[in-house]
């Protein structure tokens, strides 16, 4: 109510702009205040790490100037040792030059002695070598005597065996009886006794007188005794026994080579039977085959030309089929030359040919049109119409318009279980079974 009645005026603001500027100078003056015991506190820390850095500095130089002065003392002490050693040392080196002297004169004189010792091994072991050598022609020689006399032992033993087998007589009585002190009979040469046979003397014959053992030619008479006997051979007692079973063995292989001979010209007549009747049977599917490929030929390929051709028609059994076929509007009738899908129809063609010259119940086609157009699939399609009109057709196809003329369908899928399942749609009642 006072406010409303009193006087409509504006109220003095310069106090409280004066108290105002006061405060804003105290505030900057307690800034500044602060600003400068912040850099004073910095100074005095400053000044504090300083002086502690000079204090540790002169540490540092006091403990350096003591280790500097125990290290003078120890090089010190270390001096005068070497200054010791060095003593020693040149006392040392006096007593080994006097020690080297007299281990020179020392070495020389070993030296000396061995080399003598050296000279001396040396000798000895070429007088070793020597006894060496002699002691191998010693035991040599003593071998090859002893060598020689098994061997003429062994051949003495061999001769008085072989005088006991042969002749069926001891050695005592053998050399008793015609040793080298026995008279040597003479025996008359063939011609010698044919002649004095011829002409015999008036008081009859007369052996000639025994004449003294001579070696030379005592042997000359074994060497053509054993000549004869060698000419003559050996005598086989059981030679009637052996002959007489090779006659037997004879006999029997000739039967049993007779019976050979019978049995292949049986054979051999069987395989020329044998060859003419699949020649015939070749021939006349050959012919069959043939007409039916040139009319399948002209079906799937309207306006072309094929045919199947003998490579040695003089030859039926060894002959080779050769296949030509030339598409309409093409001069080529090699296979090679042809697309994918025209070798594929020519070897339909070619299949179709030996199911219409010898029909079967059924047959297995897999993907045979894979490779053809709609066109020719199309003239395929008829002629399965004819071959399922006698026979019953399996066909493998991904071709739905394959699919579409089959009694049957069976299809192979995948479960989300990864096991396969054949699924199977009848389509019509097959015309054939």
């Amino acid at each position: 109510m006072a406010a409303q009645d009193g006087p409509d005026e504006e109220p003095d603001t310069t106090e409280r702009e004066r108290r105002a500027e006061r405060a804003r100078a105290g505030r900057q003056a307690e800034t500044d205040a602060r600003l400068a015991l912040r850099t004073a506190e910095e100074r005095a820390r400053a000044l504090a790490g300083r002086a502690d850095s000079l204090v540790r500095t002169a540490r540092a130089e006091r403990d350096a100037r003591a280790k500097a002065a125990a290290r003078h003392e120890r090089l010190v002490r270390e001096g005068q040792v070497a200054q010791a050693v060095a003593r020693g040392v040149a006392v040392v080196l006096q007593r080994l030059e006097e020690s080297l002297a007299l281990g020179a004169a020392e070495r020389s004189r070993v030296e000396a002695a061995r080399q003598e010792r050296e000279q001396e091994l040396r000798a000895a072991r070429a007088a070793l070598r020597e006894l060496a050598v002699q002691h191998d022609e010693l035991v040599s020689s003593v071998h090859r005597d002893e060598l020689a006399r098994a061997q003429q032992r062994m051949r003495i033993d061999q001769l008085e065996e072989r005088a006991r087998v042969e002749l069926g007589m001891e050695v005592e009585a053998l050399v008793a009886d015609y040793g080298p002190d026995t008279l040597v009979p003479v025996v008359l040469s063939p011609d010698a006794r044919a002649a004095q046979e011829a002409n015999p003397p008036e008081d009859g014959v007369e052996a000639p007188e025994p004449v003294p053992f001579v070696r030379e030619e005592q042997e000359k008479r074994l060497r053509s005794g054993e000549r004869a006997l060698t000419m003559l051979g050996r005598v086989n007692p059981l030679a009637l026994e052996e002959f007489s079973a090779l006659e037997e063995r004879h006999r029997f292989l000739g039967e049993q080579l007779e019976d050979l001979r019978r049995t292949r010209r049986d054979l051999l007549d069987i395989v020329r039977e044998v060859d003419e009747r699949v020649e015939q049977v070749f021939t006349e599917a050959w012919h069959d085959v043939e007409a039916a490929f040139d009319s399948v030929f002209r079906r799937l390929f309207p306006g072309g030309e094929g045919r199947l051709v003998l490579t040695d028609p003089a030859d039926m059994l060894t002959t080779g089929i050769e296949v030509e076929a030339r598409p309409a509007g093409k001069n080529v009738k090699r296979l090679s030359l042809l697309s994918g899908g025209e070798r594929s129809l020519v070897a339909v063609a070619f299949l179709v040919s030996l199911f219409k010259a010898r029909p079967s119940p059924f047959y297995i086609l897999d993907e045979v049109e894979a490779a053809l157009d709609d066109t020719n699939l199309g003239r395929l399609l008829e002629i399965y119409e004819e071959l399922r009109q006698d026979s019953q057709l399996v066909v493998i196809t991904h071709q739905k318009r394959t699919m579409e003329v089959g009694d049957a369908l069976y299809g192979v899928s995948m479960r989300g279980d990864g096991v396969s399942t054949v699924i199977s749609q009848r389509l019509r009642e097959p015309s054939a079974v």
